[in-house]
């Protein structure tokens, strides 16, 4: 039995989408595919309300993610966590000796703009990199109110980890100062995995300019000056099939369903979960910085929560536990890409049934 997944990534695929994927190869050296490059970077400037230059990266997000981090800190990094995908990025910079330092908070707390603005004013830090949306604890980051206070210095860069927001939440990039913005795929996006995005603005441009050792397939720089000169073309073979799909998919947002729409539909589901959470459970994280793509649940209950998972997934649905030392502590539901209030009211009817919840 297909499981229907109310998990923060992989997400459910609309048919559509996947038959996508299934057509034919074409060239990737040829005018149809800088064509369809062309078209995914103009509406993905859309999405995130940008005029800065789109670069593709046939990676999870985490590739474009250690390729910014390398491409753009000239200095030193001040990356700032709060949660398991925050401490990657660091985990990034120092496996490829790039000097960074780790700025952390309590799980469940956000990062605020006193705690970046504190560590720029020493002058050691060129980049500041930032977790907008922490799957692990279910915390949206401030990231405009960041991007004002990185705004005052202006050498250092910003960069965005928006892997499980973008595209499920308004995230306007030139408006946050936001030098280099990631995404990927397989999150509020809405198709599989296996290809990220990013934004990649003048500015960082010109600090990739002055790193010396930037890498090779995830050289930002490299890849912004080929698509430059090779009419979008890439130094390497990209997946033509995501990019099939990416195509037909922004095409919807951007022209179909409509990106503020959207946003307000990721929005109404989360507030329905979050609803649900605090009326039977706990809600995990900080309520005045909660996620709009995935709410983490407090198991005040005590229930087993494999055991209510294995009874989901009996009935055509999963939902993810906690992540690392929150497992079993809290559970977690994803409300992003093309699932509706719909599917979310289908499968808390289903968690109160097997649980013996009102509704």
């Amino acid at each position: 039995m297909h499981k229907k997944l109310f998990i923060p990534g992989p997400v459910e695929v609309k048919p559509e989408v996947l038959e996508q994927m299934a057509k034919p190869m074409i060239g990737h050296r040829g005018k149809d595919a800088s064509a369809i490059q062309r078209r995914i970077s103009d509406n993905m400037r859309k999405v995130f309300f940008t005029e800065s230059e789109i670069l593709l990266s046939t990676t999870s997000g985490s590739g474009l993610m250690e390729g910014a981090i390398r491409s753009c800190t000239a200095k030193k990094a001040a990356v700032f966590s709060v949660g398991a995908f925050g401490k990657r990025w660091y985990e990034m910079a120092i496996t490829n000796n790039v000097a960074a330092d780790l700025f952390e908070v309590e799980m469940g707390k956000a990062i605020t703009p006193e705690m970046v603005d504190e560590a720029l004013k020493t002058g050691k830090y060129d980049l500041v990199a930032v977790t907008h949306n922490e799957t692990s604890t279910g915390v949206m980051n401030p990231i405009e109110a960041i991007g004002e206070v990185v705004k005052k210095y202006p050498d250092v860069i910003y960069i965005v980890d928006a892997v499980s927001s973008a595209v499920g939440s308004k995230i306007e990039v030139d408006k946050c100062g936001i030098d280099v913005c990631i995404t990927s795929t397989q999150k509020a996006i809405g198709l599989p995995p296996g290809m990220a995005i990013c934004t990649f603005s003048q500015k960082a441009k010109e600090r990739a300019e002055k790193v010396p050792n930037r890498g090779f397939y995830l050289d930002l720089l490299a890849l912004y000056k080929y698509i430059q000169k090779k009419d979008y073309q890439y130094p390497s073979t990209p997946s033509i099939s995501h990019m099939y799909a990416l195509d037909y998919q922004l095409d919807f947002i951007v022209n179909k369903e409509g990106i503020e729409n959207r946003f307000d539909r990721h929005i109404e589901m989360a507030k329905i979960v979050r609803a649900w959470g605090a009326k039977h459970f706990e809600l995990f994280s900080d309520e005045a910085y909660l996620s709009n793509t995935v709410t983490n649940i407090k198991n005040s209950m005590g229930i087993d929560v494999g055991a209510l998972n294995k009874a989901l997934g009996e009935r055509g649905f999963q939902i993810a536990n906690g992540y690392g030392s929150l497992k079993d502590k809290t559970f977690r539901i994803a409300h992003m890409a093309d699932c509706t209030v719909e599917d979310i009211n289908e499968l808390l009817k289903n968690i109160n049934e097997i649980l013996e919840l009102e509704d």
